[in-house]
C-alpha cells in the first residue's frame, strides 16, 4: 500500500538524516522518525478516506433518489452508483482494506438488481467483515454447486460477524438447501452461543429439530435482499395453504 510505503520511507530517511548526518543519538532519531511516520500514515490515510467518503456520498444519494423515480431512472441511477463507486477503486492501492469495502459495495449493489454475473466478481474481493456480502458471495456459491466454497465464505462470515443473528441463520438456510439438515442444527447451535436468547435463532433450530423448514421472514427486508424468497412467492403460498385449508373445512360440512 502506497501510503505505508511512503511513510516508511520518509521515516528512514529521517532516521538517517539525524543519526548519521546531524549525529543525533540514534534512539532519539527512532523515536522522532517513528513519530513521523505515525504522523504521515494518519495524515494521508485522512485525506484518501475524505475523498472517498465523497464518492460514497455520492453514489449513496444516487441510490436513495432512484426509490422515488420510474424503473427506467432507477436503473439508470444504479449503473450511475456503480460508476462512481468504481473511480473510486483507484485509492485501492493507498490504504489497506479500501479496495475490500469498495468492491463489498459494487458488488452488493450488481446482486441486489440480480445481475448476479456482475456481483460475483466484486463480491470475491469484498470485505470479509462486511457480511451481507460475504452471505451473498456465499449464496452464489450455493447457487454454483459450490458447497466447499459456500461454507469457507460463511465460516469467514461468521468469523468476522459473530454477533449478527442473519449470517447464522442465512448460513444454515443454505445448508438446509443443501441437504445438511444435521449442519444447519450445529451452525444455529454455534449461533446461540455467540446470541444467547436470540429467538429468531431459537425458534429455527425448533423448527429443523421438528423436521419442517426453517422461517425467515421474521428478517424482513434484510433477508429478501439475498434472493432466496421473495416477498410476492411467500404471499402465495399462505394464500395456497389459507385456501387449501378453507376447501378442507367446506368438504368435511
Amino acid at each position: 500500500m502506497y501510503n505505508i510505503l511512503i511513510s516508511t520511507v520518509l521515516a528512514i530517511l529521517v532516521f538517517a538524516l539525524l543519526a548519521f548526518g546531524l549525529h543525533l543519538f540514534w534512539w532519539l532519531s527512532l523515536i522522532i522518525a517513528i513519530l513521523l511516520m505515525a504522523g504521515t500514515f494518519i495524515l494521508i490515510s485522512r485525506i484518501i478516506m475524505k475523498r472517498i467518503e465523497v464518492v460514497m456520498s455520492s453514489a449513496m444519494k444516487d441510490i436513495q433518489t432512484q426509490r422515488t423515480n420510474s424503473k427506467e431512472m432507477q436503473v439508470k441511477l444504479v449503473e450511475k452508483a456503480i460508476s462512481e463507486m468504481q473511480g473510486a477503486l483507484k485509492y485501492s492501492k493507498w490504504q489497506i482494506y479500501v479496495g475490500g469495502q469498495i468492491n463489498s459495495s459494487i458488488g452488493m449493489l450488481y446482486y441486489i438488481k440480480r445481475d448476479f454475473a456482475n456481483a460475483f466478481p466484486y463480491l470475491q474481493k469484498g470485505f470479509f467483515k462486511n457480511w451481507i456480502t460475504m452471505g451473498m458471495l456465499a449464496v452464489t456459491y450455493m447457487k454454483k454447486n459450490k458447497k466447499d466454497k459456500m461454507r469457507a465464505t460463511f465460516d469467514r462470515a461468521v468469523i468476522g460477524s459473530p454477533k449478527e443473528s442473519l449470517i447464522w441463520a442465512l448460513y444454515a438456510f443454505c445448508l438446509t438447501s443443501s441437504n445438511e439438515k444435521e449442519r444447519a442444527i450445529e451452525i444455529l447451535n454455534k449461533g446461540l452461543k455467540k446470541l444467547p436468547g436470540d429467538e429468531k435463532l431459537a425458534d429455527n433450530l425448533e423448527l429443523l429439530k421438528d423436521g419442517k423448514k426453517m422461517k425467515m421472514t421474521d428478517y424482513g427486508e434484510m433477508w429478501y435482499q439475498f434472493h432466496l424468497e421473495s416477498p410476492g412467492t411467500i404471499q402465495k403460498q399462505q394464500m395456497a395453504a389459507m385456501t387449501g385449508g378453507m376447501k378442507r373445512k367446506v368438504v368435511r360440512r
